[in-house]
C-alpha cells in the first residue's frame, strides 16, 4: 500500500450560516459546528483510505471564535496521520469578513476515524507521508496526542508512552 500525502485527502466545505442553524444571539449552534467538522472529516478520511470510515472520536474542539448569522464558514480537514485502521484529522475552520473577503481562523478540532470494510470490521489504511511544515508537526504531535488517549483510556501503561515520556526528559 503506498503512502500518500495530506493534500491528497484535503476536503474543503464552504457555507453560509442561516437562520435555522443559529442560537438565541443569532450565533452558529456548536453542534451545526460539530456536524459540518464531522462531514469535512469524513471525506478526508474516505480520500485517504478509499475505505468506509466512521467517526470513532472527536479529539479536541475549540470554540474560540462565535461565526454570526450570514457568515461564509470554509471548514477545511485534511490527514494528519494513519496509524493501522485509524487515521487523525485536523480540522481547521476559518469566518470570511463580508467587506474585505480576509479569512480568519475561528475554531479547530481533531477527529479521529477507522476504515472498516462491508462488514464494519476494521481494515488497514496507507501510510501518511507530510509535506508542508505544519503537516509535519501535526504529523508529530498526533502520536503524542494518541499515547494520551490510549494511556487515559487504561490501555497503555505510562511507562510505554515514549513520545509522551520523551517531551519531560531531558
Amino acid at each position: 500500500m503506498e503512502a500518500k500525502g495530506p493534500s491528497e485527502s484535503r476536503t474543503t466545505l464552504t457555507d453560509l450560516v442561516l437562520p435555522s442553524e443559529t442560537n438565541p444571539l443569532n450565533n452558529l449552534f456548536g453542534g451545526e459546528l460539530l456536524a459540518r467538522m464531522d462531514r469535512a472529516a469524513s471525506i478526508a478520511a474516505r480520500r485517504h483510505s478509499r475505505r468506509i470510515v466512521v467517526t470513532a472520536s472527536v479529539n479536541h474542539v475549540a470554540f474560540n471564535k462565535a461565526i454570526p448569522l450570514g457568515s461564509v464558514v470554509t471548514v477545511e480537514a485534511a490527514v494528519s496521520r494513519a496509524f493501522k485502521s485509524s487515521m487523525e484529522i485536523y480540522i481547521d475552520v476559518w469566518v470570511e469578513d463580508r467587506e474585505s473577503g480576509r479569512r480568519t481562523k475561528a475554531n479547530e478540532a481533531i477527529y479521529t476515524f477507522v476504515a472498516v470494510d462491508e462488514t464494519g470490521a476494521p481494515i488497514q489504511v496507507p501510510a501518511l507521508e507530510p509535506e508542508t511544515k505544519i503537516e509535519k508537526e501535526r504529523f508529530e504531535a498526533a502520536l503524542r496526542r494518541k499515547q494520551l488517549s490510549l494511556v487515559l483510556a487504561g490501555k497503555m501503561k505510562p511507562n510505554e508512552a515514549t513520545e509522551l515520556k520523551a517531551l519531560f526528559e531531558e
